[in-house]
């Protein structure tokens, strides 16, 4: 995930626009990784299932 797909997402929720910048710099540098990580983790699942 690109950080400007996650701040599409992101800017969804109320609570985004409480934050300041560098606060949501950090959200979406969390965001992806933790997509990133959930997304590894599903291809390797689905290499076990074939």
């Amino acid at each position: 995930m690109t950080p400007k797909q996650a701040i599409r997402i992101l800017m969804l929720s109320p609570c985004y626009w409480l934050l300041n910048l560098s606060a949501r710099k950090q959200l979406v540098r969390e965001y992806c990784a933790s997509y990133e990580v959930v997304w590894q983790q599903l291809a390797m699942d689905r290499k076990k299932d074939r």
